[in-house]
């Protein structure tokens, strides 16, 4: 069980912050969603989260989690699907901190590669290349690949955009089962019928915090109205905001 804490944390890109001062925590075993306009910060957010962009102020303290320990999904328009791998290469990747550079597949790790396919809905889909998927036949490898890292912390990054409906439902399924396991769930969203649906706790951005607890609390129109006139009213050539003592 890991929770992640955030300390007055200001993410950003050569100096211009993209979040600023936000801080709160993810709960052990904790589903949020991460919404809020576009621009707001919300895939920043995952990279600091993830480890891949040191914060430029404030912290995040992830307890002994350590960050090769949390699965990652990215948006898919950041994955180059023009690379010449199988479905089970991809797969298998998921394996990595298992078996290592030189390690070998035994028996139980091809059991349950075969189940990870089966329950993404991709048995006798192994040997296809990825350029040849459909985006929702590539997203469901991704979850299958998630599926054998066994990841405490599961962070997604818009996972069900330009996806079709049956794929969508079929990850849910998969995300819940994540979520049973008490797993901490991470995940930005865009469709907020989605969010209400699934997640019990909804973080709402717009470049700094509007709010962050039960869903229901949260996706009022007032926070949503807000964090719309905050987006509008962003400066992206504004320096790091500097609080008092810093």
């Amino acid at each position: 069980m890991h929770q992640i804490t955030l300390n007055n944390l200001t993410l950003g890109y050569e100096q211009h912050p993209a979040i600023h001062h936000l801080t709160g925590v993810f709960k052990a075993g904790s589903m949020t969603a991460i919404v809020g306009p576009n621009g707001s910060g919300k895939s920043t957010l995952l990279k600091g989260i993830t480890g891949s962009l040191p914060p430029l102020g404030g912290s995040i303290d992830r307890g002994s989690l350590k960050t090769n320990q949390i699965a990652y999904l990215p948006q898919l328009m950041e994955i180059d699907r023009n690379f010449p791998i199988s479905v089970l290469d991809v797969v298998i990747l998921g394996l990595w901190r298992s078996i290592g550079m030189f390690g070998g597949m035994k028996k139980a790790l091809w059991k349950k590669t075969d189940e990870a396919l089966q329950t993404v809905g991709l048995a006798g889909f192994e040997s296809r290349p990825i350029s040849d998927l459909s985006g929702g036949q590539f997203q469901r490898v991704m979850f299958a690949r998630m599926l054998l890292q066994e990841s405490p912390v599961v962070v997604l990054d818009e996972p069900f955009t330009s996806i079709d409906s049956q794929t969508t439902l079929d990850l849910f399924e998969v995300i819940k089962r994540w979520h049973a396991e008490n797993r901490t769930i991470i995940a930005v969203l865009h469709d907020f019928n989605q969010v209400r649906a699934y997640f019990p706790q909804t973080l709402l951005l717009a470049r700094e915090l509007i709010g962050w607890g039960e869903t229901e609390r949260i996706l009022v129109d007032e926070n949503l109205q807000r964090s719309r006139r905050m987006s509008e009213a962003w400066d992206e050539s504004a320096p790091i905001c500097l609080e008092d003592g810093e």
